[in-house]
């Protein structure tokens, strides 16, 4: 695996570049979102009122081109819940700073506490661990990869791919709700712990991680993860991996076509070498990232 320097077109320090990427036909957690889309039918779990920030459609995941072919490839179902501001600013102990699990380029993360089954805060050390993904203003991401990431982890589901629990969209705040990750990123364990991860451990991620890739090609809409990096690999307790922040991922070719047309965008020495050069993305490029 490969540890970049920079960002493709943005900021050093590994963090990704601001993208205006476009997404696929399905309509993932847009219905859950605004109702208004297509007539789309599905219902978050959540039983709040509609939010009055419903989304518009935008061309990141629902182009003119794939509107088509959006009611017959619709989940049966939308399972993100819908936090209201105030629940994730009590959850969070009001973002305090010890509670900031990390910081990238979307914004801080911090570590809460949630109710089993709802979205109502939990006192600390009770209920549901959660990480709460706070976007900042001026972040290198913005809404759009904040879209993005609701739409492909609100409909993709595998083992090896972190889950994303419910949203945030009020007035000008935009939250994500992740399932915690005790033991962080594998970047943390291979550069900035004094103890070097067993090779036992090291072959596990490596395989969960190649999992969460095969995952994301092997199906009939595949997907390119675009961000393939050891920070963006989280591991549970058991050292398994998991696969997370997809703001910059993006349907990939189907058909005849071998490629889809791109801007470039990622982390250098993690990105393909072919893709830098041409901006034409294909599984292939993930492939490189992973080594």
């Amino acid at each position: 695996m490969r540890e970049g320097t920079g960002a493709v077109g943005g900021g050093g320090g590994g963090e990704t570049a601001k993208v205006a990427a476009a997404n696929d036909s399905r309509c993932g957690c847009w219905a859950a979102l605004a109702q208004t889309v297509r007539g789309a039918s599905c219902k978050p779990t959540s039983t709040k009122r509609e939010s009055p920030n419903a989304l518009p459609r935008t061309s990141l995941v629902y182009d003119a081109e794939s509107a088509e072919n959006l009611s017959s490839q619709r989940s049966s179902s939308c399972q993100l819940l819908e936090f209201t501001f105030q629940e994730l600013k009590s959850a969070t102990g009001n973002f305090r700073p010890d509670s900031i699990l990390g910081e990238g380029g979307f914004g801080y993360v911090f570590k809460g506490w949630i109710e089993e089954n709802g979205t109502a805060p939990a006192k600390p050390g009770t209920g549901v661990t959660v990480a709460v993904k706070s976007l900042k203003p001026d972040a290198l991401q913005g809404h759009r990869e904040w879209v993005a990431e609701v739409d492909f982890l609100g409909q993709l589901h595998h083992p090896n791919l972190v889950k994303l629990i419910g949203y945030c969209i009020e007035d000008d705040q935009r939250l994500l709700v992740y399932e915690f990750m005790t033991r962080g990123s594998l970047e943390n364990h291979l550069f900035r712990r004094a103890l070097p991860l067993p090779w036992s451990s090291r072959v596990k991620i490596a395989l969960g991680a190649a999992k969460g890739l095969a995952f994301l090609h092997g199906g009939s809409e595949p997907v390119i993860y675009r961000d393939f990096k050891t920070s963006n690999i989280l591991l549970d307790a058991e050292y398994n991996a998991k696969l997370s922040d997809f703001g910059l991922a993006k349907a990939g070719p189907q058909g005849d076509k071998t490629h889809v047309s791109t801007r470039v965008v990622g982390t250098y020495g993690y990105a393909a070498p072919e893709y830098v050069m041409t901006g034409h993305l294909t599984a292939k490029s993930d492939v490189y990232s992973f080594g």
